[in-house]
């Protein structure tokens, strides 16, 4: 059946009624999509990261780190040299901002040149640990800081994580994988740095084995970090 055109001119203000009605909800919505925008109401970003970094018995407020979430994304590269060689880190800035804002401060005031590490695992996990001068592995900056990169956390060759004395507490001791671990550890050390170059020097300390002759403890031969020196790019 065949309309009139009275009907299909009435039909054509329907559909541009609709049309009009159809446009004008759509700008709406858009402004008022803008206006929570602007206002705060709807957001993509993200919260600031904010470090707590906490005295611990006999630290200092003066001894604690400050902390710019801008600075401290800032990347950098660390230079660990050792007896055996230099070992070359590529710090996590981004993923770990708490702790490489931390092991910079502590590089920064030459807190493990000249101290020893005091731990290497020859068996299961594979790691050199450093960090303490006391060399003992009980020993902390003054401060403590809580964990964080542990989502999916793992500990291939060239991982290096924090290790701690007490469970969330993380200091300025630190571990290198210096080979893939046999079974799958916990997330529960903060990866926050790659070696990129100079694995070769740590495998060849934990080749010498430990003071005892087991297969975790002391190294054999005292290990010296020399210095540890902070590099970042030209800005």
């Amino acid at each position: 059946m065949n309309l009139t055109s009275g009907a299909r001119s009435g039909g054509r203000r329907a559909v541009r009624k609709a049309a009009i009605a159809i446009a004008a909800v759509a700008t709406c919505s858009g402004l008022t999509w803008t206006a929570l925008s602007l206002t705060g109401g709807v957001t993509d970003s993200k919260p600031p990261v904010t470090c707590a970094y906490t005295p611990s018995d006999g630290g200092s407020k003066a001894a604690v780190p400050g902390f710019d979430a801008a600075a401290a994304a800032r990347p950098y590269t660390v230079r660990i040299d050792t007896g055996e060689g230099p070992v070359t880190i590529e710090a996590l800035t981004k993923d770990a901002p708490c702790t490489t804002n931390s092991f910079s401060f502590l590089a920064g005031k030459k807190y493990f040149d000249g101290s020893t590490c005091h731990r290497v695992t020859t068996r299961g996990i594979f790691v050199l640990e450093c960090g303490d001068p006391a060399g003992e592995g009980n020993s902390d900056p003054g401060y403590w800081f809580k964990d964080e990169n542990l989502a999916g956390a793992s500990y291939p060759a060239g991982t290096v994580a924090m290790s701690k004395a007490l469970p969330g507490k993380n200091g300025s001791q630190f571990f290198i994988s210096y080979a893939d671990p046999t079974f799958r550890m916990p997330p529960s050390w903060t990866p926050f740095g790659k070696v990129v170059g100079g694995l070769d020097a740590v495998a060849k300390i934990a080749a010498k084995g430990t003071a005892d002759g087991s297969t975790d403890g002391k190294p054999k031969e005292p290990v010296v970090i020399k210095s540890v020196t902070v590099q970042r790019p030209a800005k």
